[in-house]
């Protein structure tokens, strides 16, 4: 072992490479955290635009069971998108209006 006393200067140096370690992982850390940013910003801008209105399927897919605006949070899974037209033909053929977003409302429909 050597018993010699490390100087100030020494443990001064040391602090310094290791702070210098340090911040070179933390610039990795934020070149890898903005290259994450940007493929998530391209990810948003690709996405085609939401529906203004959803028609959700039952099980057996053939029958539409409801109508819902376009964010509606309540729409199932088999839900897909159509032009306002279908919305308010369906509300009129019988398919029951989601009770959470009320498009129904939204498209002025009244029942009657």
């Amino acid at each position: 072992m050597n018993d010699l006393p490390v100087s100030r200067l020494e443990m001064l140096r040391f602090l310094e490479r290791v702070q210098l370690a340090d911040l070179e992982r933390t610039r990795r850390w934020i070149a890898a955290e903005g290259k994450r940013e940007v493929k998530r910003r391209r990810g948003e801008q690709a996405r085609p635009p939401e529906p203004d209105w959803l028609i959700e399927q039952g099980l057996n897919g053939r029958a539409a069971v409801y109508v819902h605006l376009g964010g509606c949070r309540m729409a199932g899974k088999r839900s897909k998108g159509v032009p306002r037209d279908q919305a308010l033909r369906s509300l009129a053929e019988g398919v029951d209006a989601c009770t959470h977003c009320r498009p129904d409302a939204a498209l002025g429909y009244l029942e009657g």
